[in-house]
């Protein structure tokens, strides 16, 4: 991304396999930080560090499942011992969620897994990193993949509820972090097709002020510059939506004049 540079960070990325968190990584490391990247699937990994260091970038991966109870712990123990102490944070890992994982489905372990990975592990994961921020004297940056459905429901309850979570998360961190120097903000990313989203495409455009649904690219530009302190020195605490105005859609259509 022209005029962000990240030369000299050192960035720990979640969820980095694939849609969002995958973008954020390549971005990152494209804008010159040494990334340590972590999802699943051992193919997924090798392809995006491939593409980090055939495109000139530095980046490793640690594998683990934040799913897990304590997952977080060893992930981050392997994570630290690549590069750390991290300067940047961004938690993107979220397990699939399916349709048909609705209100009066979900079962415990989807359940438990969903609030593992989004809440308990990205609250933890914040924590730690933070405190070795503050240790090392890092002025650093945190940024956590929330939802618009941190405050609209989505017939997905564990996916709904820890999202609601996470914003709060996002909050109690940047205010107890910020007389540190510690910035932390969230992004909610509106319609990206791929990844949990499965929904009609043309349905949802119909109600996107700008036409289209997003891509994990504009998710990465706009993650990119809330972590810079070139471009916001002075943004903490923010839940930023990335969704072409999504958000502002309801049943009311616009007044025949702007048509």
């Amino acid at each position: 991304m022209t005029g962000i540079d990240f030369s000299g960070d050192i960035a720990f990325v979640t969820g980095a396999t694939t849609g969002i968190g995958r973008a954020v990584g390549k971005a990152l490391a494209a804008a010159g930080a040494r990334t340590v990247l972590n999802g699943r699937g051992e193919e997924e990994a090798n392809s995006i560090l491939a593409e980090i260091r055939a495109a000139g970038g530095t980046a490793e991966f640690v594998h683990g499942s934040l799913a897990d109870l304590d997952g977080w712990k060893t992930m981050l123990a392997e994570a630290k011992a690549v590069y750390g102490p991290f300067s940047i944070f961004v938690h993107c890992a979220s397990p699939r969620r399916l349709e048909s994982q609705n209100v009066l489905t979900v079962t415990e372990d989807e359940w438990d897994a969903m609030v593992n990975t989004n809440l308990r592990s990205g609250f933890f994961l914040g924590r730690e990193i933070a405190k070795d921020m503050r240790a090392a004297n890092i002025k650093g940056r945190m940024v956590y993949m929330t939802s618009l459905h941190s405050y609209s429901p989505r017939n997905l309850p564990h996916y709904s509820a820890s999202k609601a979570g996470q914003m709060m998360v996002v909050r109690e961190l940047a205010r107890a972090l910020g007389p540190d120097g510690i910035r932390v903000n969230g992004v909610a990313p509106g319609a990206i097709p791929g990844g949990g989203f499965k929904a009609n495409v043309r349905a949802f455009e119909e109600k996107i002020p700008m036409g289209r649904t997003g891509t994990p690219e504009d998710l990465a530009a706009s993650t990119l510059t809330l972590l810079s302190d070139t471009h916001s020195p002075y943004v903490t605490g923010v839940i930023l939506p990335v969704d072409g105005g999504l958000a502002q859609y309801n049943w009311i259509d616009r007044p025949d004049e702007l048509e």
